[in-house]
């Protein structure tokens, strides 16, 4: 293909996924009230500081809404606009990944979402007294739950990420194994740069799962290594 007919066919991908999102986000406009309800039921109620608050708040939920449910369009035009560039095997198995990233996407925000969620909300509003009563704006609450929620559906796509690299021989069991040291402190800074809290309790309930899934992705990563690879790491180990 021509640079042309590259950036023409960029152009009705691209499209492609606007229209997917905007039909997702007039989806998500018809049940932001239920959404919105789920959202802030770990909290109980907030409220809405100024006129417009509420109005935006609804809009960027169901934008939200709009991002998963025209999350599948949007991969599968990923896809299509790439794979042009590929090679049979590679599109085999870049095409075999993308459905278990999704899985993974979607299994980490439900897991934050009705797992961690709650009980970190419970957490941090149980420093209240008396003299310092909560009084949560709905903007505000919005954004730290979708922020988190989306953080560790990126938090679950490690095990993706490591089995490409392991697939492509660039890491191995040993290797991750040898750098486990080094993974718990990039753990701990990226559950600190991604949680929107910034506090302590928050930062662990992010890098608990995450370390477990780095654990798994070191048994991942000795079972779709090529054989070669191991038995090189294997020998230069026991040298």
């Amino acid at each position: 293909m021509t640079l042309i007919e590259h950036l023409e066919e960029l152009r009705r991908r691209l499209l492609i996924s606007i229209a997917a999102f905007l039909v997702g986000m007039i989806v998500g406009w018809l049940f932001v009230d239920r959404i919105l309800g789920a959202l802030i039921r770990p909290i109980g109620h907030v409220v809405f500081l100024a006129p417009t608050e509420a109005f935006f708040v609804r809009l960027k939920v169901a934008a939200l809404a709009g991002v998963f449910v025209s999350l599948p369009v949007v991969l599968v035009q990923i896809w299509l606009f790439v794979s042009i560039g590929l090679t049979r095997t590679e599109r085999r198995y870049t095409l075999s990944l993308l459905p278990v990233s999704l899985v993974l996407f979607v299994a980490g925000a439900l897991f934050a979402f009705f797992a961690i969620l709650p009980v970190g909300v419970r957490f941090l509003l149980s420093y209240q007294t008396p003299d310092l009563v909560p009084m949560i704006s709905v903007a505000a609450y919005t954004s730290f739950a979708t922020s988190f929620v989306l953080a560790f559906g990126l938090v679950f796509q490690l095990p993706i990420v490591i089995l490409f690299l392991a697939r492509l021989g660039i890491v191995t069991s040993q290797s991750l194994a040898a750098w486990r040291r080094y993974a718990v402190l990039g753990i701990a800074v990226a559950s600190a740069v991604l949680t929107p809290g910034g506090d302590l309790f928050s930062m662990v309930l992010m890098a608990a799962p995450t370390y477990l899934l780095y654990e798994a992705s070191i048994w991942i990563a000795r079972f779709v290594a090529p054989k070669s690879v191991e038995r090189q790491q294997s020998a230069l180990g026991s040298e």
